[in-house]
């Protein structure tokens, strides 16, 4: 059946590719093969090639080897961004282990919950956080803790060091082997472990290079890269896809505006894979000090929803057009993407990856699919879609139904094969017996010229069975009344979308990543009646 996104095939966007059934270090390899030359990563104003950083990924696998990692071992990495993240992710597929993603601003209890449901044998983790890993370790399964220091010899150095460079040659089932544990966000509970395949991991980077390729140079890309590592979006898109492309890895520990701004001036990226909270801040910062981004080439957006207004915004100031797209960590994580040349649509997260397929289904029985411009929730299909979650059955069940994955997140399609994110089916407000999808409120919300930022939440109300909250950040020295943005809202939205209360704050909650914690602003607010 012809997928109504199918007509906009064009140069850069194909209908399917050819996907190998490789090993994330075979396509490495030959990365490494064609660019030996090339710089890889940029770090502090250091850097390597190819060849230099295979050399350390060999010697580092021939030490984990030593120490008795073996196939399917699961070796944690609870780094930053930096060179030593992308050796120790490689070395450990090297040998046939599985990488736990952890994040570094992990409290105690976090930690121990992944350290312990993935069984992690091995944790690389930073110097300066040994001391919350050491308060848990004997609760783990920890055998090996290999420490990083940025500025001082180490146990990570130390085995560079010692470590020759050979490992024996592992057998990887590409579609079977799980070459990483993508834990959740854990929005609702505990956090899951997402298993994703080296097939799948291939086949999402060979996606991305796909819709990218008519921009890409191959060999001479330098990718600005703060969304962490760690992170499903930031793994893909930056490291993975980068490496791919033989490009150069401008790797960033923490995103500090000052800093990054002195990097696009000075280093020049030509693409960079960001998220809403930096494309604001860096909007905010232009105000006062005009830097010139005519480098980028190449921009896309994931993690959370791009407001319209920022896209607006930030293509006039950079005159490159910013691509959103959306994926999952179940999906490698990217699914759509709005094409790079050809017809975009600004607000939607565009149409399928090559070899993906994807529909709206009703909510209530998750099998009839939707007309264009219904909305329903999004389920898709394709060769990035995880194994299904660690040690999990029930919930792969739920998640995963006749090969469709089912996202959580209610969408709709235009005719045009468009998909638009409307918002979580648990983030979906009731009022007076209407659905309101807070994308929808903050979207408008964002347009006005004094708001930073701003999230919709639901809460309990008596009379209309919930009500529309605004929580909104203030751009610096300006001035705004709760009933002058409430009657912003009623001018633009219908009577019961419009926010009934509006609280302003000094910043909004968020993940390392920068997506809205709006659990947090439910638990802060729905209490106060």
């Amino acid at each position: 059946m012809e997928k109504p996104w199918y007509k906009h095939v064009v140069e850069g966007n194909p209908k399917e590719i050819s996907i190998p059934e490789i090993s994330l270090s075979q396509l490495f390899e030959q990365s490494v093969e064609k660019f030996e030359n090339h710089t890889a990563i940029t770090f502090e104003n250091q850097s390597m090639t190819y060849g230099e950083l295979d050399q350390k990924i060999k010697k580092l696998a021939g030490s984990l080897y030593r120490l008795g990692l073996e196939k399917g071992d699961r070796v944690a990495i609870m780094l930053p961004n930096c060179p030593q993240y992308s050796i120790s992710y490689y070395a450990a597929l090297r040998c046939g282990a599985t990488i736990v993603q952890i994040n570094p601003m992990y409290k105690s209890s976090e930690l121990l919950h992944v350290l312990n449901d993935s069984k992690a044998k091995v944790l690389i983790v930073l110097d300066r956080l040994l001391p919350v890993v050491k308060s848990i370790a004997d609760k783990t399964f920890i055998s090996d803790i290999i420490s990083v220091s940025f500025k001082k010899e180490s146990a990570f150095s130390q085995l560079l060091q010692s470590g020759d460079t050979v490992v024996p040659d592992v057998p990887i089932n590409a579609k079977e082997d799980v070459a990483v544990l993508q834990y959740t966000g854990g929005t609702t509970g505990r956090s899951k472990g997402a298993m994703l395949t080296h097939y799948n991991l291939v086949a999402n980077t060979l996606q991305s290079a796909a819709t990218a390729l008519v921009k890409t140079r191959l060999g001479e890309e330098k990718v600005l890269t703060i969304s962490p590592l760690f992170h499903v979006y930031g793994m893909t898109s930056a490291m993975n896809l980068t490496f791919y492309n033989g490009g150069n890895l401008i790797l960033v520990a923490s995103f500090d505006v000052e800093k990054v701004v002195k990097i696009i001036e000075t280093q020049k990226p030509t693409a960079f894979p960001g998220v809403p909270t930096m494309y604001i801040a860096l909007l905010n910062y232009y105000k006062t000090y005009k830097f010139d981004l005519s480098c980028l080439t190449t921009c896309s957006s994931g993690s959370a929803p791009l407001p319209v207004e920022v896209i607006n915004r930030f293509n006039e100031v950079s005159g490159t057009s910013v691509a959103e797209g959306y994926g999952l960590s179940e999906a490698s994580p990217v699914t759509h993407r709005n094409p790079i040349s050809g017809l975009q649509k600004r607000g939607s997260i565009g149409i399928p990856l090559p070899n993906t397929d994807a529909k709206i289904v009703d909510i209530a029985t998750g099998e009839e699919e939707l007309a264009a411009g219904e909305v329903g929730e999004l389920v898709i299909s394709g060769p990035q879609i995880m194994k299904g979650y660690w040690g999990m059955p029930e919930e792969t069940a739920q998640t995963i139904r006749n090969g469709w994955l089912f996202t959580g997140d209610l969408a709709m399609m235009d005719t045009d094969g468009f998909f638009y994110i409307v918002g979580r089916k648990k983030e979906m407000i009731l009022a007076s017996g209407y659905n309101v999808y807070p994308i929808e409120i903050e979207d408008v919300i964002y347009s006005h010229p004094k708001v930073l930022e701003a999230a919709v939440i639901g809460e309990p109300d008596e009379y209309r069975g919930e009500t529309v909250r605004a929580i909104v950040v203030l751009k610096e020295n300006e001035e705004l009344s709760e009933k002058e943005l409430i009657e912003f809202c009623r001018e633009r939205l219908a009577a019961y979308k419009a926010p009934s209360i509006v609280t302003f704050v000094e910043e909004l909650p968020k993940t390392a990543v920068g997506k809205i914690l709006k659990r947090k602003l439910k638990e802060l607010y729905t209490v106060k009646q």
